[in-house]
């Protein structure tokens, strides 16, 4: 099987684990539960949950207790993008080739299948402890809700939201996608490996690893904001059309490219800091 085939059949399996674990679309909110639905059945790479499933099975995770937090990370990952295209931050309205969930559903419903979507991934993430109650499932629960929160991904946000009177410097820039991006990514890797009762060190490679590629996400997807078209893209609004500052504006395509290969190989060489 080529790693193309692998990767397409684990991401149909964590597609079938995510609907387990989402709404009958039935009672008075019936429409609210549609748009969670919608918003995290439109598609996706599914990179975050996979990143955690593997990390847990390399460290030689068995059964099941590490699903609810795939399920709720995905949830999450989701629920920041519903908000993030909502008219007040990005304003889109086309994301993986399909409308956006407050173009379908209009902006209250927008903000409230976000609100709902984050609120049912902590209780799916609780759900572990019907499986497992011990002071490492408690542990998953607090980095996940960290790593979401303003020191995480929110934090972020905020400071992509932040109108910019001159450009971010690349401290600044690398600070933003380091929590906007890189939190949720690193607590996959990380909460994998706490499910699977890895050693702290491991841990710690796992958690550089982590860093290492969602730095490099964030740079590639810079560069096919300005490389590829808004239909290959499958979204209309761009960073570049919104004057934010990106590794392209400060750097240019090839030395972002270049950037990209580095961060690749520190990232391979944590891999194999962890297996020593």
């Amino acid at each position: 099987m080529s790693f193309k085939e692998e990767l397409r059949t684990k991401t149909e399996e964590i597609e079938k684990l995510l609907t387990t674990y989402l709404p009958q679309e039935t009672g008075f909110q019936k429409t609210v539960l549609e748009a969670v639905n919608y918003s995290v059945l439109a598609g996706g790479k599914r990179l975050r949950p996979l990143l955690m499933k593997e990390t847990y099975q390399m460290f030689g995770g068995e059964g099941k207790v590490v699903e609810p937090f795939m399920a709720a990370m995905e949830m999450i990952h989701t629920y920041s993008l519903v908000h993030d295209d909502l008219p007040a931050m990005d304003n889109d309205e086309y994301r993986r080739g399909k409308k956006t969930t407050h173009a379908v559903y209009g902006e209250a419903m927008g903000i409230l299948a976000g609100d709902a979507l984050l609120n049912l991934a902590f209780e799916t993430a609780a759900g572990a402890f019907d499986m497992e109650t011990s002071p490492r499932t408690a542990k998953a629960l607090q980095i996940l809700s960290g790593k979401a929160g303003i020191y995480g991904m929110i934090g972020g946000q905020v400071i992509d939201t932040m109108p910019e009177e001159v450009p971010m410097t690349p401290e600044e820039l690398e600070a933003m996608h380091g929590m906007k991006t890189g939190a949720l990514i690193r607590a996959s890797a990380v909460l994998g490996c706490l499910a699977a009762c890895a050693p702290r060190d491991v841990i710690l490679q796992a958690d550089l690893y982590a860093a290492k590629i969602g730095l490099a996400f964030q740079i590639v997807d810079d560069i096919l904001d300005v490389t590829e078209t808004s239909e290959e893209l499958g979204k209309s609004a761009s960073d570049a059309e919104n004057h934010k500052t990106t590794y392209i504006t400060l750097y240019g395509v090839e030395k972002a490219r270049e950037m990209v290969r580095r961060l690749v190989l520190e990232a391979d060489l944590a891999v194999k800091g962890t297996m020593l």
